[in-house]
């Protein structure tokens, strides 16, 4: 005889539930991930919450809920962007190398982090555009970059004591030199690339721009 358990039945009452996934800090990164794209596609007084709760399907209370409005919001973007790149500065691991070797390391690992992460420069192009206003509200960002300048002037002194780079360098200057290179090139590829007719996304171009502003940085703090 065949037994029809019931919606009651014991067997029935024992099955396991699947436990509900919960996973905060997966949720808080997609939205991350969708902020950035929607600021860097947007702007900040374009970007939308609605659009990054579309793109993550998730809700405009929950983006609250973890960020608490669209402009805390996008400081944690900026944080998310410029550790990126503070955070594997930090492995480069500089004082390990001759100091020559290391500025060229420094140099090469800035151009393709900017050449592989045009986010990045978008977003400190829109920053910009606020004057700075919102980097402010971050000490965190001011912290790691002091780090890396940290590295960058122990690897100058270093070089300047074994007689090999100039005498009275100013670090934070340094620092622009590379950077601004690295980062124009990027950053105005568009207008630059169609008013010179040169494609700057070119790989015998790119090399070409690496080899130069090595070349450039090193003759410049070199005796």
């Amino acid at each position: 005889m065949t037994t029809i358990l019931g919606p009651q039945s014991p067997a029935v009452a024992a099955a396991p539930r699947k436990p509900r996934k919960n996973n905060p800090e997966k949720t808080r990164e997609n939205i991350l991930q969708a902020a950035i794209t929607e600021f860097v596609q947007q702007g900040l007084s374009g970007a939308r919450v609605d659009a990054i709760a579309e793109r993550t399907a998730t809700s405009k209370r929950m983006i609250y809920y973890y960020f608490g409005s669209k402009e805390q919001l996008y400081v944690e973007v900026l944080l998310k962007l410029y550790g990126d790149i503070r955070s594997t500065e930090h492995r480069l691991h500089l004082d390990e190398l001759p100091a020559p070797d290391a500025i060229r390391r420094l140099v090469e690992f800035t151009f393709d982090h900017h050449d592989r992460n045009s986010d990045f420069v978008r977003i400190v192009c829109i920053e910009n555009i606020h004057y700075g206003e919102y980097v402010k509200q971050s000490p965190e960002i001011r912290r790691m970059s002091n780090v890396v300048l940290q590295a960058l002037e122990e690897t100058l002194k270093r070089g300047e004591q074994e007689g090999l780079f100039r005498e009275g360098l100013t670090t934070v200057d340094v620092h622009m030199l590379i950077s601004s290179f690295c980062f124009y090139r990027v950053s105005n590829r568009h207008t630059f690339g169609e008013i010179f007719q040169i494609n700057l996304l070119d790989e015998q171009v790119k090399q070409r721009h690496k080899a130069m502003i090595c070349e450039a940085v090193l003759r410049y703090i070199t005796r």
